[in-house]
């Protein structure tokens, strides 16, 4: 991805969070990138593939990150802790996206949804089965469900974070560890 392309994602995420999907026109958008509303569109279809792009690139990188961050881990404890950091630094420096994620979901085009759905799936998908092969007696939905529910609570920065972002590392950690019995 260029580093143009990427600066009008990380514009839309914020323009997007702060204003919703549909409250940002595509000249508002083009304007806080330095640009024209049409010059937009030598970068992207439509402002529905800027939302589509953003969503399902971070779910990419979500995945990719947390497949990484198990294989080249010691274990299933330390595979969660390591999984646990990566899903913090996430929330605290992606806010913007987790509002977009929650509020203009509907607005993703169909294909974009489903992309990131199956995205989102196999990354909850790999902490579940951490959460399993360190107590083998939950079964899959239990761990997913646990999974999700540790979501919930990491991606409550937009809400939660009253904190400078180190002390909310600090509180999301020990809450999370505490969460998953790694304490």
């Amino acid at each position: 991805m260029t580093p143009r392309r990427q600066q009008i994602l990380d514009i839309a995420a914020e323009l997007f969070a702060s204003r919703g999907f549909h409250g940002v026109s595509v000249s508002e958008l083009g304007a806080a990138c330095g640009i024209s509303g049409p010059a937009l569109y030598k970068h992207f279809e439509s402002k529905d593939a800027v939302l589509a792009e953003m969503l399902v690139a971070i779910s990419e990188t979500l995945l990719g990150e947390g497949r990484s961050r198990v294989a080249s881990a010691d274990g299933p404890r330390a595979a969660l802790a390591s999984l646990v950091e990566w899903h913090i630094e996430f929330a605290l420096s992606h806010r913007s996206l987790i509002v977009v994620q929650d509020r203009d979901w509907s607005s993703l085009p169909d294909e974009a949804r489903e992309r990131v759905r199956t995205l989102q799936r196999a990354y909850v998908d790999v902490w579940a089965t951490q959460l399993r092969l360190l107590d083998a007696e939950l079964g899959p939905e239990v761990s997913r469900a646990r999974a999700h529910v540790l979501f919930g609570l990491l991606n409550s920065t937009p809400h939660s974070g009253r904190l400078p972002d180190a002390q909310m590392h600090d509180v999301l950690r020990e809450m999370a560890h505490g969460a998953l019995g790694l304490v």
